[in-house]
């Protein structure tokens, strides 16, 4: 067993949903804007939004582990002081982020927004539109989220071809690595794109990318803004040939009046994949859990960067 522990959350709604914690555990709230109410602090949970802006609070304080909210750290090694260790938030945001990219997937499929245009009108506006089912789907990323996705695709009877960073193979077959795209996107009639903001996948779709695909393919981004090139995005819309939904932009957020927002081919989000009323449960749970693994001397979990 360790010594007491001193936790620090962001804000009271995250405290609240932890409940009763185990004795021996002491709290204090710190959104990460003012200065360390401890010069040592077993475990620090940053603010969900905007949390890379305020780590550089941590100058000067030891802590044992840095607990995020969000999956992604691609803005967080920059900015971390040196001697931390640094916690995502994987088991939180898959489920949520799938359940949205499954909803944008269908309602660009099904003519959702065309639907609620006309009926904005006053117009009852019948069409048929492209099912889900039988289509080709190109997942692009295996990770949690891309699992996640894989598994609610599976009931709607799609063809589903998996990629990740290197090829390998699992219970369901062949997962494609990434060096294969140029094959595999001629064929894609939906291509979900799901990988983690490496200088890797930075600007991964890009023209080129997006000029392998068949007309009428539909690109549905729920990784990063910068995964994929914005122009590049803009000039393929503003044609007519692709159609878009888009939970990520790059800038984030899209300026007021951005093009993106005007065309009947694109649908965006918010950047909203995690934002649910699963998050703060499960967020709850994941520093519980943390919380319980120090004071019994292991390991924490998710461990993604050490400064």
């Amino acid at each position: 067993m360790t010594d007491r522990l001193l936790v620090s959350l962001p804000g009271a709604t995250l405290r609240d949903a932890i409940g009763p914690l185990p004795e021996g555990v002491d709290v204090v709230l710190w959104d990460l804007k003012e200065p360390a109410p401890a010069a040592h602090l077993d475990l620090v949970v940053p603010p969900y939004m905007g949390a890379s802006g305020r780590l550089g609070a941590l100058a000067g304080v030891t802590t044992r582990l840095v607990q995020s909210q969000s999956i992604g750290y691609d803005d967080v090694a920059d900015v971390l002081p040196p001697g931390h260790v640094y916690a995502n938030a994987a088991s939180v945001h898959e489920t949520s982020t799938a359940e949205l990219t499954l909803a944008l997937v269908l309602a660009a499929q099904r003519g959702i927004p065309d639907f609620v245009r006309a009926a904005g009108e006053g117009r009852w506006a019948p069409a048929r539109h492209a099912s889900l089912a039988d289509r080709r789907v190109l997942l692009i990323g295996h990770g949690g989220v891309g699992q996640a996705i894989e598994q609610r695709l599976l009931p709607f009877e799609v063809e589903i071809t998996r990629v990740a960073s290197r090829a390998r193979d699992d219970e369901r077959g062949r997962i494609h690595g990434i060096d294969e795209l140029p094959d595999l996107l001629p064929l894609a009639e939906i291509v979900i794109v799901g990988v983690p903001l490496t200088e890797a996948t930075t600007d991964l779709v890009d023209a080129r990318f997006l000029s392998a695909l068949p007309d009428g393919a539909l690109v549905v981004n729920i990784a990063r803004g910068k995964v994929a090139d914005t122009a590049a995005i803009l000039a393929e819309a503003t044609s007519g040939r692709l159609r878009f939904a888009l939970d990520v932009t790059d800038p984030e957020p899209l300026p007021d009046g951005h093009p993106l927002f005007a065309l009947p081919n694109v649908l965006v989000s918010p950047h909203v994949g995690g934002a649910s009323t699963a998050m703060m449960p499960r967020m709850a749970r994941l520093v519980r859990d943390q919380i319980e693994r120090m004071l019994r001397g292991d390991e924490p979990r998710n461990v993604v960067l050490r400064t």
